[in-house]
C-alpha cells in the first residue's frame, strides 16, 4: 500500500481520504496544544500561506500520547490554533501515533522513515535524555518521539523526509520549496 491507499477522520467523524491530496505536496504532523514546540504552528501556517497557492498542504494530526499535552475536545484543539495561531489548514481527529491504536497512516509513514536522531543543539540533547528515561532502546525504534514530528510526501505520494520536532524550521521549509 501506499500514501495515497489511507484515510484519516475528520472532526465530524468523515474520512479523508490521501488520494484527495494526489498531486500535492504533503507535510503530515502530529500537534499538541501545550508543548514546548506548539509556537511551530506560527512557522506552519506560515509556510501554508506562502506555498498552499503551489499545491502545498498540511495534515494536522493532534496527538495527546506524549505528556497529555493534548487534553481537549478536537473543538477546542481547533478553537486553541485559530484563537492563538490563525490556522487556516484542516485539523484531523486527535488520533494516536504509536501503539496498537496508532493510525494506520503513521504505521506507514514510520515504515518509510524510521527515526534518524534529533540532531544537535540544546533541544536535541534535551529530547535524548528525557527519551532515554522514558525508552532506553529509544533510538532503535522508527516510533514518534514527540510531538511535531514532520514528515514530507512528495507530489507521487513519496514519504520522502522525516523532520523531528527539533529540527529547524527552515529547514523543514527548504524541503517543502524543493518538492513544490
Amino acid at each position: 500500500m501506499g500514501f495515497y491507499d489511507y484515510c484519516v477522520s475528520d472532526t465530524k467523524g468523515g474520512q479523508v481520504s490521501m488520494k484527495d491530496f494526489e498531486g500535492k505536496v504533503v507535510l503530515v504532523v502530529n500537534t499538541a496544544t501545550g508543548c514546548g514546540f506548539t509556537p511551530q504552528y506560527k512557522d506552519l501556517e506560515d509556510m501554508y500561506d506562502n506555498y498552499h497557492d503551489q499545491g502545498f498542504e498540511i495534515l494536522d494530526i493532534p496527538c495527546n500520547q506524549f505528556a497529555g499535552q493534548t487534553p481537549g475536545t478536537d473543538e477546542e484543539i481547533h478553537e486553541f490554533c485559530t484563537l492563538h495561531y490563525n490556522t487556516k489548514f484542516p485539523q484531523m481527529k486527535k488520533s494516536d501515533v504509536n501503539g496498537e491504536n496508532q493510525l494506520d497512516l503513521y504505521k506507514f509513514l514510520k515504515e518509510q522513515k524510521g527515526f534518524e536522531g534529533f540532531g544537535k543543539g540544546a533541544k536535541a540533547l534535551a529530547m535524548s535524555v528525557m527519551l532515554k528515561k522514558i525508552d532506553k532502546d529509544y533510538k532503535n525504534n522508527p516510533d514518534i518521539k514527540w510531538n511535531f514530528t514532520k514528515f514530507a510526501v512528495d507530489r507521487q505520494g513519496n514519504v520522502v523526509a522525516r523532520f523531528e520536532p527539533t529540527a529547524d524550521m527552515k529547514e523543514v521549509e527548504k524541503c517543502i520549496s524543493s518538492l513544490l
